[in-house]
């Protein structure tokens, strides 16, 4: 371009060329404006879309899924015509939808049962049309999962309706949860009720105090007990059984049990509908709550009315028979279970010679026995350290009554009975059977020298004793009948003898008519002889004497 036209230009119009010099700074000004506009808006359209993520990735992080119904801007006329449906990733997943986040609300309904169906149709539709919020718990048909739905409006601040919400949450795990909580209660009322029914039908009554003794439960045979009282009366008044001094039966032995972390018990005696009633109460202690630190103590009451009389009868009884014992020629003596003498006869002092003074400070059994070695009127051991001490250790071992000889020095003998006592200790019985062990002794030897005499007569001697056995047989019988000792020694019966004689007569002989009358002529009181005739041997006469005793004596004399 010519620069002298260019300059000719401006001075023949130079106001056209400043308006064209500030059209085209004016343009460049707009331009740097806009410019920085854009940028400005491409900065905030790149929060807001980084927002609009997190938010969206915050979403589908929850643990909840969700669906939504997403509404247009309110200037549409009719918004609902318009409305989309978003599925959430976590939905999918809860569900396990085939689409993904493409399924729409059908696909979502389809996983339910038909009545639930229904019921959510209802819902969502009152959600849709008046904005009503709702909830409530489904079971997938799909999978064993129960499902929370929990419908809610969402609303911007000037009131314009952005989207309906319906969240979705697996509750599978907790409703389950409470369902074996609730079973598990329901057990554990089962049982304390079972417990409960068990305690209020003892036939006594039970309580159960804290580590400040006092009561925090009783049952039904308690609250008995306690005239016009509930047991939260009881338990709230402290209210305590009472005996018939007006003192508390239980709470004095409570204070003992718990500091001896032993149990304890006392006897009491109570009124109930004006009868005296004869109790026992018991306390035992234990730690509570799990804790070493805290004593707890259970209680019981029990009726010993009938135990108590039965003690008396019981008590009667023994006097009476003690009594009647003591009027008696044996010597007796009782001692208890702690060996202390408890009762004896006058008999038992005439025969050890003992003094009564000494007798009335009851000593024990092992200075009985001390005092009688000292007169010489125990037997005589090696070692007498050693038989205190088996006396001693047979006193706790019998359970049955027992006898024994003690032989003692002055050459008496004396039979010693000892039995339990009902209430413990030891009953001692002691008979002097010195005479009679001397009758017997000449007795044995008077009938040791019948017998020689009778084995040595050349006589057969068979003696049948009053049961028809044979008691005594002589040699000479053996040699008669060419008998067998072992046979005879057996305690053959009366016709067991008579058949072992059978061979020594003539076989053609009526042997059971000769057995017959061999028995008949013994056993008639009036017989006194028969011949026997035997067959290659000589005859014998047969003779039969009836004993003082009810034995049969009978005799084989040979006849030549």
């Amino acid at each position: 371009m010519d620069i002298n036209l260019l300059h000719n230009m401006y001075d023949a119009m130079p106001e056209l060329w400043y308006i064209i010099g500030f059209l085209i700074f004016l343009l460049i000004f707009l331009s740097l404006v806009l410019t920085f506009y854009l940028l400005k808006m491409k900065q905030k359209n790149y929060f807001l879309q980084r927002d609009r993520e997190r938010y969206a990735e915050t979403l589908y992080a929850s643990h909840d899924g969700y669906f939504a119904f997403i509404y247009p801007d309110d200037k549409v006329n009719d918004p609902r015509q318009t409305i989309t449906e978003r599925c959430s990733r976590r939905l999918a997943v809860i569900l396990g939808l085939e689409k993904g986040i493409k399924s729409d609300f059908n696909e979502i309904l389809k996983n339910f049962y038909k009545d639930d169906i229904k019921k959510i149709n209802k819902y969502v539709g009152l959600l849709k049309e008046e904005g009503v919020a709702f909830e409530d718990y489904f079971l997938l048909k799909t999978a064993n999962k129960y499902i929370r739905l929990e419908g809610v409006r969402i609303n911007g601040a000037d009131g314009n309706i952005y989207c309906d919400m319906i969240w979705f949450r697996d509750v599978s795990f907790a409703t389950n949860r409470i369902k074996n909580l609730e079973k598990e209660k329901q057990s554990l009322e089962n049982r304390f009720r079972q417990q409960q029914d068990l305690l209020d039908n003892l036939p006594f009554a039970v309580w159960l105090r804290d580590e400040k003794l006092n009561i925090v439960y009783c049952n039904k045979k308690y609250v008995d007990l306690v005239a016009e009282k509930t047991k939260e009366d009881i338990i709230s008044e402290k209210i305590e059984l009472v005996g018939t001094n007006g003192d508390s039966i239980s709470r004095s032995i409570a204070e003992k049990a718990h500091k001896s972390k032993r149990l304890n018990k006392t006897t009491a005696n109570i009124a109930v509908k004006g009868n005296r009633i004869a109790m026992e109460a018991f306390e035992t202690p234990f730690y509570g709550e799990n804790s070493l630190d805290k004593t707890f103590s259970a209680g019981c009451l029990i009726n010993i009315s009938e135990l108590d009389e039965l003690k008396r009868n019981l008590k009667r009884h023994q006097d009476a028979q003690l009594e009647i014992l003591g009027m008696l020629g044996t010597a007796f003596v009782v001692f208890n279970q702690d060996m202390i003498l408890q009762y004896h006869n006058q008999a038992f002092i005439d025969l050890w010679n003992l003094e009564p003074e000494w007798i009335s400070q009851r000593p024990c059994y092992l200075a009985f026995l001390d005092i009688l070695r000292e007169k010489r009127m125990l037997p005589e051991v090696p070692d007498y350290k050693a038989f205190r001490q088996e006396e001693q250790c047979k006193f706790a071992q019998i359970i049955e009554p027992t006898s024994d000889l003690l032989h003692i020095p002055n050459g008496k003998t004396l039979r010693r009975m000892r039995a339990p006592h009902p209430m413990g200790g030891l009953v001692l019985a002691f008979e002097d059977i010195s005479d009679r062990l001397a009758a017997t002794s000449s007795y044995n030897a008077l009938i040791a020298v019948q017998n020689d005499i009778l084995k040595g007569l050349f006589e057969g001697v068979l003696i049948f004793g009053t049961n028809e056995r044979l008691v005594f047989f002589n040699d000479a019988y053996i040699k008669l009948w060419n008998a067998d000792t072992v046979f005879l020694s057996g305690e053959p019966s009366f016709d067991e003898v008579l058949d072992s004689q059978r061979e020594f007569f003539a076989k053609d002989e009526d042997w059971s008519r000769l057995r017959l009358a061999i028995k008949a002529n013994i056993l008639d009181v009036t017989s006194k002889t028969m011949i026997l005739q035997r067959t290659n041997f000589p005859p014998l006469q047969l003779g039969v004497t009836r004993l003082s005793d009810g034995n049969i004596l009978i005799t084989y004399e040979e006849i030549n």
